[in-house]
């Protein structure tokens, strides 16, 4: 694994340049892009694992110590340049171009009364990494009142109060783009775990810069927040039958005809949608799993037949029907391909609650895999074929590539990067 890392850190500190940006187009500050096909793109999820990835290189000291500053202003340089495509209502874009004269076609949408998603649950969290490279959240303070803004607009258009749980507007840029939890389900209808996880981790974020700037009474109000919303996760998504989480259907109401359906009417808030994807390991990455689903879970991450691979953790389960590894943009496949930011989120799940022989299993799997792709291709690729390795589409591309060097330090015992979360076990 040694040589793998080697290889790997060698290769992505010479190519790191071609994804650190300096303002141009649409944007005022530096920003951060995914490389590849996405030149010029600032997108939210993206740009978070980026620089979580790019602090763990920063912190190793020596000839990375200059990178510190570069990488500073790039990280803060992301979340300013989402704040100021901000709309009054507090709608922020998932994803913004460089094309300086045109409306972006997400901001553009909403002024025409179109509500589509809007920028998922990173903000936050971004600016707590930035706070924590910084060691200190004085630049994000004036910043709060757009802060509580953007949980307002989230509040008022994908809440749904009867359950307890955020949904997706639609089935556009959610970050794993053709989920079959979401994809193509009608709109509005869909509380998605990876939306619900991610958004705990977003509002106990908030509450952290906060605290960090004097206002403790918001705080505890967004960490109230967090906690209803992880206990709702519990309620809903949590199958006591197949012990794992699902995403859940929220269109359910009673459908009266004439007269008929006037008796018991539907008393239940959500119903499971029973398709198997990584991102219902996401609450061991959240603290949302108590230790005894989390002994579950498990279970199903080494399970051959389902998720583990040779290459990873499949971001679909291998027995759902709509495993398929077609190469594919707009929509991105999510139907299983082996994809690094699904290897580093469940590795931190896995170290979260103390399976650490797995967790070693899963970064020597990744390492090799990696490792081969820059000996056969000399680059590295978007996601890979979990059966043979080979990769599948984009090469050149970097961003949360990087975090598989965060799994092979987290395992040597250097502190992680999520440190600058808030993170404790819920339940």
């Amino acid at each position: 694994m040694k040589i793998d890392y080697e290889l790997i850190q060698e290769y992505l500190k010479k190519h790191l340049h071609q994804v650190l940006k300096q303002p141009y187009g649409n944007f005022k500050h530096p920003f951060v892009d995914p490389g590849s096909v996405y030149d010029g793109n600032l997108w939210d999820w993206d740009t978070f694992w980026a620089v979580f990835a790019m602090i763990n290189l920063a912190e190793n000291g020596g000839e990375d110590a200059a990178f510190k500053k570069t990488l500073e202003a790039h990280a803060e340089g992301n979340v300013l340049n989402f704040l100021n495509f901000q709309l009054e209502d507090g709608y922020i874009p998932m994803m913004v171009d460089t094309k300086a004269d045109e409306v972006p076609y997400l901001i553009a949408k909403h002024q025409e009364g179109e509500i589509l998603n809007m920028h998922k649950p990173f903000l936050c969290q971004q600016s707590c990494l930035v706070s924590g490279l910084k060691g200190s959240f004085d630049w994000v303070k004036d910043k709060i009142p757009q802060l509580e803004k953007y949980f307002e607009c989230y509040d008022r258009f994908y809440y749904f109060e009867h359950c307890g749980l955020y949904v997706w507007a639609d089935d556009v840029m959610i970050g794993m783009d053709n989920d079959p939890a979401s994809f193509g389900w009608p709109r509005f209808s869909t509380a998605n775990i990876f939306l619900n996880s991610f958004m705990v981790r977003e509002l106990r974020s908030m509450a952290k810069i906060l605290t960090a700037c004097g206002n403790s009474e918001r705080s505890e109000h967004y960490e109230e927040k967090a906690r209803r919303l992880a206990e709702a996760i519990q309620a809903e998504c949590w199958d006591k039958r197949d012990k794992f989480f699902y995403s859940v259907d929220v269109d359910i109401k009673t459908r009266a005809y004439d007269w008929f359906h006037k008796g018991l009417g539907v008393f239940w808030n959500t119903l499971f949608i029973k398709t198997r994807a990584w991102s219902s390991f996401l609450p061991m990455l959240a603290g949302i799993a108590t230790r005894e689903q989390a002994e579950s879970l498990v279970k199903h991450i080494t399970d051959p037949e389902t998720f583990w691979s040779p290459s990873g953790i499949r971001s679909l389960s291998y027995d759902e029907k709509m495993y398929n590894l077609t190469p594919t943009n707009n929509p991105s496949n999510w139907l299983g391909g082996i994809w690094i930011i699904v290897q580093y989120a469940v590795f931190r799940g896995l170290m979260n609650y103390g399976y650490q022989k797995e967790a070693a299993e899963l970064c020597g799997n990744v390492m090799n895999l990696l490792g081969n792709d820059l000996r056969k291709t000399g680059t590295l690729h978007e996601y890979y074929n979990p059966e043979t390795g080979e990769p599948v589409v984009n090469g050149d591309f970097i961003n949360w590539n990087i975090l598989a060097l965060n799994m092979a330090d987290e395992l040597g015992g250097k502190p992680s990067v999520d440190r600058y979360l808030p993170f404790e076990i819920l339940f």
